[in-house]
This record gives structure tokens, sequence and C-alpha cells, in this order.
């Protein structure tokens, strides 16, 4: 088995198991009660099955300049994504679309009546 074979057969690996992983994703986003189950499933598995995607096409690319752009894409997706759900966590909670009953630690709720935030345009 020469060297490519092999890069062929880790590629195939990574490829399947990161489509796996955004299936599974796909179904708990559909099936999940609520919004933070949803973006909890949204997320997680949504980024190591980027990441596995990313390392499958790099081994079955090998080109350099390739690799240099999945890198970035993959560095850019770990950088935003967690701000983004982040900030759609925050909104939500704020705008009372979260079920309270779900939740085991709320920390938010003591501190929020507490916080006064500009709102709109200065």
């Amino acid at each position: 088995m020469s060297w490519t074979d092999l890069a062929d057969v880790i590629a195939a690996a990574c490829l399947l198991t990161g489509a796996a992983l955004a299936l599974i994703a796909a179904i708990g986003v559909l099936r999940l009660p609520d919004l933070l189950s949803r973006m909890h499933a949204a997320t997680k598995p949504q980024v190591l099955s980027l990441l596995l995607v990313l390392i499958g096409l790099g081994f079955r690319l090998r080109e350099p300049e390739a690799i240099g752009i999945l890198v970035l894409v993959a560095l850019f997706q770990l950088v935003t994504s967690p701000v983004a759900n982040h900030m759609v966590g925050r909104a939500s909670f704020r705008a009372g679309q979260i079920d309270h009953d779900r939740l085991i630690v709320d920390e938010l709720s003591e501190v929020l009546p507490q916080i006064e935030e500009p709102r709109g345009a200065p």
C-alpha cells in the first residue's frame, strides 16, 4: 500500500465520519425540544464534522495551497462559531424564548435586571 492509497483511505474515513456527524446534527436540530438544546446540536457536532471534512479534503487534495485555505476556513469557523452562538443564546434569553424549567444552572436571571444596556443606535 502506497502513501497515496493510505491518504485516500484516511480521507474517505474523515469525509464519511464528518458527513455522519452533520446528519446527526441536523436530526438533533429537528428533534430536540427547546432552543438551547437545538443550538447545542447545531454547533458542537457541526463544527467537528466540518473539521473532519476539511481534514479529509486535505488528505485528498494534497496541495499546499489548498491545505492553507482549508486551515484558514477551519480557524475562521473555530473563531466565529462560539461568538455567534453566544450572541444568539443571549438574545433569545433576553427575548424570553428560553424554557426555564429545562435549565439546570441559570446564572443570568439573577443579574439580568441589574444590567442596563443601550438599545438602538446612538
